[in-house]
């Protein structure tokens, strides 16, 4: 997937999503694992309200590398403010 596409898929409409995930994308995918990569990709295709959930720690994905990378971005947002 390209950087590009992955950017277009990081709009959300919902002004929190949109700077979390960016945030990530620009600080944090590229030096990522590949696993940690692959995971990224696939919260950016579940649902606002999931990734909302997820993001703001109301919710707790099921599976391990999901769990990783929203505790990553959570970490760094934390760190941002």
């Amino acid at each position: 997937m390209m950087a590009s596409e992955l950017r277009w898929r990081c709009r959300r409409g919902m002004r929190e999503l949109d700077i979390l995930l960016e945030d990530y994308l620009n600080q944090h995918y590229e030096c990522a694992s590949v696993e940690e990569q692959r995971a990224f990709k696939k919260l950016l295709a579940l649902t606002d309200p999931q990734l909302y959930g997820y993001l703001l720690g109301k919710q707790v994905p099921a599976e391990k590398p999901l769990q990783r990378v929203v505790n990553r971005i959570i970490k760094a947002e934390k760190t941002l403010q």
